[in-house]
């Protein structure tokens, strides 16, 4: 028990990765596009974390519910609504609201078959999203919406300080708050059930309670992120909730490490980095360099990036 909680203390190395966030304003002030998007999929990353890196829930349809939150948010500004942070708050709990009834299906089975009912949620949402072009925009996506200042000062503009800020503030609450509760007896049983839940039911836990609330709050952490994804990028498509993208948050959080906290984070920033560079070096074969690097972090040691750190500090 007592190293379970020692994981969630803060640490001196956390002040760097912190820190690190800031100085990229500074340092790269003609990447901030890149830097909102990857604080994005961070956020989208802790979601997918807490469902299956600390409560044991195999899912391939987490970006359903990150979706839904990019449509949710952006017709609220479509229907008139244009205050951005209720805005967000009315996809993560659309979201949330999405993922209960479907809990109450997915959490029932276990293994292959709830890997298998995940991937059909998604593949049925993304189907339902493109036969309701009218509400989705179907393949050219919703567009043309907009919001109010941040806080009624700040402007969006084309260089992305506002939308970077907004985007690390979100993260940062979002990081805090999932560290409070993992920290907590919720997180510690959490843990519990991913790793033996037979035995947390014979210690009188409702095994099926807690894995219903963990998967509503990651699903609102998910919903909240395409929120502000929409928000930043005044833009949804249909790839906002495909497989791809789905599998594109489970690499980063295999790379940075699952059940870790800073695992997805760090995950997140890697994969996209890489992304971009390879990108940019041949468009086509991208995924190729994201394979390699998924192949050599699995191969050099378990936990993803932040075990390889710790096998290096344990013995250095």
């Amino acid at each position: 028990m007592s190293g379970l909680l020692d994981r969630h203390r803060w640490a001196w190395p956390e002040a760097m990765f912190w820190c690190g966030w800031i100085a990229v304003f500074f340092l790269f002030p003609d990447r901030l596009s890149l830097s909102t998007q990857i604080l994005i999929w961070s956020m989208f990353a802790l979601s997918l974390d807490l469902v299956m890196g600390f409560c044991g829930i195999l899912s391939l349809g987490q970006a359903f519910f990150f979706g839904v939150g990019a449509y949710a948010t952006a017709w609220t500004a479509l229907l008139g609504w244009h205050e951005p942070i209720s805005a967000a708050l009315v996809g993560a709990a659309v979201a949330a609201l999405a993922a209960l009834p479907l809990g109450l299906l997915v959490l029932g089975l276990s293994g292959l078959r709830q890997i298998m009912a995940t991937l059909a949620i998604g593949a049925l949402g993304l189907e339902a999203a493109n036969r309701a072009a009218g509400v989705t925009g179907g393949d050219d996506g919703l567009q043309g919406f907009g919001f109010a200042p941040l806080l009624g000062h700040f402007r969006w503009s084309i260089f992305g300080q506002t939308s970077f800020f907004y985007a690390l503030t979100g993260f940062a609450l979002v990081f805090l708050l999932l560290r409070h509760l993992l920290a907590a007896p919720f997180g510690i049983t959490l843990q519990g059930i991913r790793d033996n839940a037979t035995r947390m039911r014979m210690l009188g836990v409702r095994v099926g309670r807690y894995r219903l609330l963990a998967w509503t709050i990651g699903a609102a952490i998910a919903g909240l992120a395409g929120a502000l994804g929409a928000q930043t990028t005044r833009f949804v498509g249909l790839d906002s909730m495909s497989l791809d993208a789905s599998i594109a948050v489970l690499v980063m959080l295999v790379v940075g490490g699952t059940g870790r906290l800073y695992g997805g984070p760090i995950g997140a920033a890697v994969y996209m980095i890489v992304h971009d560079q390879a990108a940019n070096w041949n468009p086509y074969h991208w995924m190729a360099a994201i394979g390699v690097l998924l192949i050599l972090v699995v191969r050099l040691g378990r936990g993803g990036l932040l075990g390889l750190m710790e096998q290096a500090w344990a013995r250095f």
